[in-house]
Order: C-alpha cells, then sequence, then structure tokens
C-alpha cells in the first residue's frame, strides 16, 4: 500500500499563512481549494454520503474530518466517532432512567450471536482492551443515527477489527442509508510522530485543554527553576486568568509502548481495508521526505518544532522553533505537515471522487 506524494504548492505564490489564526486559515483554504469547495457545498445540498476515516490510533482521524466539515459544511456534515459513542454509553449506565431506555432500544433492536444478558453485561464491564461485540456496536450506531437528520457522516472507529471490515461494505444498508455512496479515508502518519505526540502531551488538570509541549505549544510558557523545565500554562476561555500548570498525562513518558499492539493492528485493517473492491480509496499521508518537501509543500506548511529558553532580563520564556525532522516507517528522513495541507488534498480527493 503505497501513499502518493501530494502538492499543495501553488507556482508563484509568495504569501505566508498563519494557520493558527482562523481568518488567515480560511483564506488558504480558499486559495488552495477553493474551487473544489465550492463544488462540494453545491454537491452536499442534494446529497449525501459515508466516509469511513481508518488510521493508526493518534493518526489525526477526528482532527481531519472536524476540519473538512468547518471548511466545507457544518451544517450538512456529521462527524461520528464510535469511541465517542462508547463512552457516552457509560454515562448512561449510572442515570438509571437512560439506562432502562438504552436496553429497551436494544431488546428491540439487537441481532446476534449472544444472548442479550451476555450483552448488556460486557456493556457494564466493558473496559478499553476488550472490544464491544460487532453485532451490539452496529445496534448503538444505529440508535445515534436514529437521533440525527440524515446527513453525510464521517465515521472514526469503525471498522476498529478485522471482523468488522466485512461489516463496514453493508454498513450504509444497516443504518438505513441505502442510496450513499461510501468511501475508505486511510490515513498514514509514521509511527515516529504519533510516538511524539504521546510523549509531549500536555493536558489541562481543569478544562482538559490538549497541546503539546514540542509541536504545538500553548501561548503561555512558564518555568521551573528547580527542575528546571518548561512547561505549558492553560491558555482556554474558561481558564481565563488562572495560571494553571498542563500536566502530562500518567503513562505518555511510554510513547507508543503500551499501545504497539493497536498500531499493528489499525495497520492491518488499512491493508484490509485497501484490497476491498467496488469502494473507493482515498490515501493520505502527513508526511513527506525531506528532500521533496520544497517541490510539494510551503514551509508554513510543515510542523515546528518548538524549544524554549529563559530570558533573565525580561524574566519570561522566549519560544523558538525549528524544523522538526522524523524518520518515517522506511526509515527516511521526513517532515511532518499540519493539518490543513492534508485536509486539502482530503477535500480535492472527494471532489475528483464525485467527479465535481
Amino acid at each position: 500500500m503505497q501513499f502518493p506524494l501530494f502538492k499543495t504548492k501553488i507556482g508563484g505564490e509568495t504569501r505566508k499563512f498563519n494557520l493558527t489564526d482562523p481568518k488567515e486559515q480560511k483564506e488558504y483554504f480558499e486559495l488552495k481549494a477553493g474551487s473544489e469547495i465550492e463544488k462540494l457545498r453545491k454537491f452536499l445540498q442534494k446529497n449525501t454520503f459515508i466516509a469511513y476515516f481508518l488510521g493508526k490510533k493518534n493518526s489525526g482521524k477526528g482532527t481531519y474530518s472536524k476540519m473538512f466539515s468547518e471548511i466545507v459544511g457544518p451544517d450538512r456534515i456529521d462527524h461520528f466517532s464510535i469511541g465517542d459513542m462508547v463512552r457516552d454509553i457509560d454515562k448512561e449506565l449510572a442515570d438509571e432512567k437512560r439506562k432502562k431506555e438504552l436496553y429497551s432500544f436494544l431488546e428491540k433492536n439487537y441481532r446476534g450471536w449472544l444472548p442479550l444478558p451476555e450483552i448488556i453485561s460486557s456493556l457494564e464491564k466493558r473496559n478499553t482492551k476488550v472490544l464491544l461485540p460487532t453485532e451490539l456496536v452496529l445496534a448503538l450506531v444505529k440508535r445515534e443515527i436514529l437521533k440525527k437528520e440524515k446527513k453525510t457522516l464521517f465515521i472514526d472507529g469503525f471498522p476498529r477489527d478485522l471482523d468488522q471490515i466485512a461489516f463496514a461494505i453493508f454498513f450504509r444498508d444497516l443504518i438505513g442509508y441505502r442510496d450513499d455512496p461510501d468511501i475508505f479515508i486511510l490515513i498514514d502518519v509514521p509511527t515516529s510522530v504519533i510516538d511524539e505526540r504521546i510523549k509531549w502531551r500536555r493536558v489541562c488538570p481543569q478544562c482538559q485543554l490538549s497541546r503539546n509541549l514540542k509541536l504545538l505549544p500553548t501561548s503561555r510558557v512558564g518555568h521551573d527553576e528547580s527542575k528546571p523545565e518548561f512547561y505549558l500554562i492553560c491558555d482556554s476561555p474558561s481558564c481565563s486568568g488562572k495560571e494553571i500548570k498542563m500536566l502530562a498525562k500518567e503513562g505518555d513518558e511510554l510513547g507508543i509502548e503500551p499501545i504497539k499492539a493497536r498500531l499493528e493492528k489499525d495497520a492491518k485493517l488499512m491493508e484490509q481495508a485497501f484490497s476491498i473492491y467496488g469502494i473507493p480509496k482515498i490515501l493520505l499521508r502527513n508526511s513527506v521526505p525531506v528532500k521533496d518537501a520544497k517541490e510539494f509543500v510551503d514551509d508554513y506548511e510543515i510542523t515546528p518544532e518548538y524549544y524554549y529558553e529563559w530570558d533573565n532580563k525580561e524574566k519570561k520564556a522566549v519560544v523558538k522553533e525549528k524544523p522538526w525532522v522524523v524518520l518515517d516507517d522506511e526509515g527516511v528522513e521526513s517532515v511532518s505537515l499540519l493539518a490543513q495541507p492534508v485536509v486539502v488534498f482530503l477535500i480535492k480527493q472527494i471532489a475528483k471522487v464525485f467527479n465535481l
């Protein structure tokens, strides 16, 4: 499975966009993919489709799908995370009324090899290492879909296991989207990138804002002279005026080590999905070899590495950046891309799939 290089660089372009600024991000997308965005907006006024996002854990599935939705049509697209759905079920189980409603729905709609009492038990005793039975997931998805008006669906987290690949082929029929075309969107991210995203992740203990000390800092950075070390200070609106130090999650220092088996399974899932006939596939890659970067992308589209120095005179941390070079899974020196150029290619590919 070869993930192609894609080009977002436009000849003669001199402007440098700040992709963290919402206004400049909008202008960036209009320049890079304005024609395709307009065609997709018109298409979605009368049409819907289903897209399955497949990629390794922490590969950016949710980020890419949500950004596409925001740019093209937030009122026409629903992002649907199987993981979020299952986590919300935990809240329902803690509420007796909602729990009865859930079980009543399953009694009418669940079909599978295991008896319903066992299925209910698997819900109540589930853990993150054991996947819920596929037939139960399908029933829960159907329940969520019934709550929504018919829109384009971006599904993150299904299929999750090899046996679910076969179900994915008929997924649109099972949930009542019989006339919708469907596509697989496969995302390739170097393992080294996922490792760094986990190791340097920092989370606000109060509002749960997630950032990255090395790759995505907040606007405020603190310094602990006793260690010494730099740390991020939460800058979300809900924590405004407070000095809340963002912390690493327990186990994050291990990087990908605890999820190696999951990453290997995710890779096999993508290979299996790629081999299916009859469903269009879009291949997205997050990295570009260093030797090709200048030809294919602009400098501001490349993920920088942030580092910090202490200014004794001003008594504050100074944020600096440099090119972040990683080894891809083939051992090639590469740069990682920000989400925006990947989404540009996603927009162009979806427009191409529907002959727009």
